[in-house]
């Protein structure tokens, strides 16, 4: 019997969302600030199957970086992770790996981020977005606001 709720949990761990509302431990208001550097990121919780998301990040007073987000279930049925960078152009990350507070999703065909992980472990935040292979990886941490 233990063996079988092992299998399942980890069946359960590999499994992509069925649904955006599994992504809801996202929503919130979150910061992070360190030598004078400071990064916000804010989700809504999911409605109508979409989370909606915004991140902006500087120095001081001055805005160095923005991107609006969404979550939401494509048109192939996947759940993925939409980025704007700077308003730009949507570029689309698939949902590859789901537990109950991590996500992680990629787009192998993209130049950089290849990968982008979000973790919660109470009121914090690890975000980590990086290469394929785990390399030039660069992490936030945030506090909820």
């Amino acid at each position: 019997m233990r063996m079988i709720a092992v299998a399942l949990a980890v069946l359960v761990a590999a499994s992509p969302a069925a649904r955006v509302d599994d992504l809801g431990w996202l929503a919130g208001a979150w910061v992070g600030e360190a030598d004078g550097r400071w990064t916000e990121e804010s989700w809504t919780p999911p409605r109508g199957g979409v989370m909606l998301g915004v991140s902006r990040s500087g120095r001081g007073e001055e805005l160095r970086e923005y991107e609006f987000i969404r979550i939401a279930r494509g048109g192939d049925g996947a759940i993925s992770y939409i980025a704007m960078p700077q308003g730009g152009a949507p570029v689309a990350f698939a949902l590859v790996r789901r537990e109950r507070t991590r996500a992680i999703f990629e787009n192998v065909a993209h130049d950089y981020p290849q990968r982008i992980e979000y973790v919660r472990d109470g009121d914090v935040l690890t975000a980590t977005i990086s290469a394929i292979d785990g390399t030039k990886a660069r992490r936030w941490t945030y506090r909820r606001r």
